[in-house]
């Protein structure tokens, strides 16, 4: 007789993004990322626009995902610009790329 079960478990779920909840202090953190930043005069306008708009579908669904989503979108993005960096120093060519709000999704 064994100890092991005769079956195997199944594994857990992996999380969607629209599940994803930033913590509480995360909106604010990143814009001070963004704000020491060598692109803080493209990047925080930006994000302050993608904040706006989020905050106001926010108002009218009465969910924070879209908070969640805009944090998530540029947390994401701020994690990805020093690959980017790295490549386009690289001096690789670059003519069959992705971009990459196709990869992290549009801003609405």
């Amino acid at each position: 007789m064994s100890a092991q079960p005769d079956h195997t478990p199944a594994p857990a779920p992996a999380v969607p993004a629209a599940s994803y909840t930033p913590a509480p202090g995360a909106a604010a953190e990143l814009l001070g990322r963004l704000r020491a930043d060598r692109r803080a005069e493209q990047w925080v306008p930006a994000f302050e626009r993608d904040w706006a708009k989020a905050l106001e579908d926010a108002r009218h669904a009465f969910s924070l995902t879209p908070l969640h989503e805009v944090v998530r979108t540029w947390q994401l993005r701020v994690a990805a610009a020093p690959d980017v960096d790295a490549f386009m120093d690289s001096g690789q060519d670059d003519s069959g790329f992705v971009d990459l709000d196709d990869v992290l999704g549009g801003r609405r």
